[in-house]
């Protein structure tokens, strides 16, 4: 593409979302543009990678505030095709891209910002090549696959000076933010724990090899991680409605304790106000050498705080003047014993209200009032205009991911790990740097 023309669309673009960024709705063009004869294209361009359930919601919701997709890559040909013809018929047009290899779209200088949602092994090499590109990258959780690669993702966001949100869009739902609110403002006393449910951690991957039908490539679907035998488990052929369960194994995944954890540990992480550290150890469930116990590991922060791995509500804030506990649209509040609101289960009246009450008794006058984000995906095409960090960015969604890893180690060392948060590295000759990273496989480094 010209130069001169590029930067033409760019500044176009720029000014589109200027206008629409403070916008309740849609980030969509004035209807006298639509009307116009000949259309500019003042559009965000984006693609799209890895076209499993998670991304065919993201592609229709990117698509839903106005953004223009004009690619999308997968390795499976029935999902590629599926989501070039929702593209296409969008946009009542035939010009979608559909392609196999993701560097098609990361270094392609049309584009402006990429969706990752392939399972995690392939997150950071994705995204690290979009940044690289200067591409604005909007990746799923957890952002990486292990500890090196969010010290990457970090230093590659800063060397190019590009805006990263990471998919934890817990931090963009209101009882999530109170939650925190309530605990960051002090109302429930010092925090001395905070249980997260989520299952188990990540196992090794001993699926037995099975038949492939034609039209995927599967040494790419491995890509960085061991090439194995094909399983249905791994990548279900074609369309299918469910989240494979790639994600329980830790060759390409790291169990709940990375898939969920990312975002009940990022919501502790926002809690205790963590985001830019995190802890200074991850132990073990105390029984786990005659157990081998998949409950039990915690976290340990530098003021005494523990964030331990329960069965229990989702995330649970135990302080010393009270509790707090939140899930996705559920929510208590106990303050010196007494329940101030509470919303689990139809009969608690509504979400609404208890929020509210909360915030009425207790955060009117509140002193730390955490970043307000109504609509996840909203807040990142909005931070495409302002160039600020939107409420998951790089710095946040690397180190909740790294909480996970930790946790995970611990579990699968069965040791207690001392870490440095500031250097993201072990402490007090603790661990092995082997735990840290991954046996990357070809041309698939990070």
């Amino acid at each position: 593409m010209n130069p001169q023309l590029y930067q033409k669309l760019k500044t176009s673009r720029r000014k589109f979302l200027q206008s629409t960024a403070l916008a309740t709705g849609p980030f969509i063009l004035p209807s006298h543009i639509w009307a116009a004869k000949t259309k500019p294209n003042d559009k965000l361009v984006m693609g799209f990678i890895g076209m499993g359930k998670q991304n065919g919601g993201l592609l229709r919701n990117f698509m839903g505030q106005g953004v223009q997709a004009v690619a999308v890559c997968d390795v499976d040909t029935n999902r590629r095709k599926n989501a070039e013809n929702i593209v296409n018929n969008h946009n009542k047009n035939s010009d979608c891209r559909a392609v196999i290899d993701f560097r098609e779209i990361t270094e392609d200088q049309g584009i402006d910002a990429v969706c990752i949602a392939t399972p995690d092994h392939w997150h950071s090499v994705i995204t690290i090549s979009a940044l690289n590109n200067k591409k604005d990258v909007y990746c799923e959780k957890p952002l990486t696959h292990n500890i090196h690669e969010s010290v990457e993702v970090i230093k590659a966001v800063n060397k190019n000076n590009r805006v990263l949100q990471t998919g934890s869009m817990q931090r963009s739902s209101s009882e999530f933010r109170i939650a925190c609110e309530l605990v960051r403002n002090g109302v429930i006393g010092k925090v001395h724990n905070v249980d997260i449910s989520v299952g188990d951690p990540g196992r090794p991957c001993d699926l037995q090899e099975e038949k492939m039908e034609p039209g995927l490539d599967w040494n790419l679907w491995c890509g960085p991680g061991p090439l194995r035998g094909y399983n249905s488990v791994l990548s279900p052929r074609g369309i299918h409605n469910h989240f494979p369960a790639w994600r329980n194994y830790m060759e390409y995944g790291g169990g709940m304790v990375t898939d969920w954890g990312a975002h009940h540990i990022d919501i502790a992480q926002w809690g205790l106000g963590t985001d830019d550290s995190g802890p200074i150890e991850a132990k073990p469930p105390q029984d786990w050498k005659k157990s081998k116990s998949k409950r039990g590991a915690q976290l340990v922060y530098s003021n005494g705080s523990t964030v331990t791995h329960k069965n229990g509500f989702g995330v649970h804030f135990q302080g010393a003047d009270g509790e707090v506990k939140v899930n996705r649209g559920r929510f208590s509040f106990t303050y010196k014993g007494k329940e101030i609101s509470k919303f689990e289960r139809r009969g608690d009246g509504s979400l609404g209200s208890a929020l509210q009450k909360a915030e009425k008794s207790f955060l009117n006058n509140a002193k730390t009032n955490l970043y307000k984000s109504n609509h996840h995906i909203r807040d990142f095409l909005a931070c495409l205009e302002s160039r600020k960090k939107p409420i998951t960015n790089e710095i946040v969604g690397a180190r909740s991911a790294i909480c996970c890893h930790l946790m995970n180690q611990a579990y699968y060392n069965g040791e207690i790990i001392k870490w440095d948060p500031k250097n993201n590295t072990f402490a007090d000759k603790s661990g092995n740097p082997k735990w840290l990273t991954r046996d990357y496989r070809g041309q698939w480094k990070v």
